[in-house]
């Protein structure tokens, strides 16, 4: 077995790490990819474990070597240069990521795609099966995890079990894509309302500009799994401005699409855990990946587009899972 398939042998939906650095050059060193940090007396190496790694955030004061990039790129890593703790520089807009180009990604995937997105009906009908599928995998979490129940996060709590039910209600309802953003929109302030009500977080208000923990770590969080996505649709080769809900002329819309399955179940509690709890980015961002490591995240989203992908004629029949 040559190097480049030793180093694709574990799946990207299978791979546990997502590396965020900030202040270090990184590096290819002795067959593998490090990153340098400088201490006060010697300079420190870190190696990265490419081959169990879905996606590299480069924040401020970073630099990167030809060579280490020629080895992500062979890994099938995906890298993403960001701003300050992941939030993006350009317009605080999107992650600019930079894709390993690859003859042998599957077809099937963007083909299953492309015959229903010129549709508007069964387009709609992949948003609302993404609702679902974002729904059954909150329900699933909240149900299952015992820190975030002794938090407050309980989908058997009567406020939230009315909440996803009216939420699912109105979903089956919407006849066009303003719609179901409108009822994703009211979903997601009556979960905002409840995280800050459970962690006592008080006068809380959802902005992406405002410096206080609960908002930064929402951002942060949000990009992380920005960063699962982007590498969901890499994977499956499936380009990502063929959106479903976000709209068809934004750019990367379809990273948001897919995004939006896992952030109001793992994002937005630990966020509000976490900045209650006067946690620092570093043990947030540990926390968050922790928990897409522990429920599958990254699983989830694949088996997600796949169903879309393969399955639009039947999406109503299927429930998600």
């Amino acid at each position: 077995m040559d190097q480049l398939t030793d180093l694709k042998a574990i799946l990207h939906s299978k791979r546990a790490n997502i590396y965020y650095l900030e202040k270090c050059r990184i590096m290819q060193k002795d067959g593998r990819v490090l990153f340098l940090t400088e201490a006060q007396k010697e300079n420190q190496y870190w190696n990265i474990p490419i081959a169990n790694t879905t996606c590299l955030m480069l924040g401020i004061g970073t630099s990167i070597t030809q060579a280490a990039i020629r080895m992500l790129a062979s890994a099938g890593v995906l890298v993403g240069f960001c701003g300050s703790g992941g939030t993006p520089l350009l317009m605080a807009s999107e992650v600019e990521w930079l894709t390993p180009q690859s003859e042998y990604r599957p077809t099937e995937y963007v083909q299953g795609w492309l015959k229903f997105w010129f549709e508007d009906d069964r387009r709609l009908e992949a948003a609302r099966y993404f609702q679902r599928a974002r729904i059954s995998f909150l329900q699933n979490v909240w149900t299952r995890d015992r820190e975030l129940n002794r938090s407050g996060f309980d989908s058997a709590r009567a406020e939230i079990e009315r909440a996803l039910k009216g939420f699912e209600r109105k979903v089956l309802q919407a006849d066009h894509t303003g719609a179901l953003l409108q009822t994703e929109a009211l979903l997601t302030k009556n979960l905002y309302k409840h995280a800050a009500n459970s962690t006592g977080y008080e006068n809380f208000t959802r902005s992406r500009e405002a410096e206080d923990l609960a908002n930064a770590f929402l951002n942060h969080g949000n990009y992380l799994a920005y960063g699962l996505a982007a590498t969901t649709l890499w994977v499956l080769g499936i380009p990502h401005g063929f959106a479903v809900m976000h709209g068809k002329t934004r750019r990367g819309a379809l990273v948001f699409d897919v995004a939006d399955l896992i952030k109001d179940a793992l994002v937005l509690p630990w966020a509000f855990i976490c900045a209650e709890e006067g946690a620092t980015e570093q043990e947030f961002r540990q926390q968050c990946l922790q928990a897409f490591t522990d429920h599958k995240a990254l699983d989830f989203m694949f088996n997600q587009v796949k169903h879309v992908a393969l399955n639009i004629d039947q999406l109503e029949a299927i429930a998600p899972s």
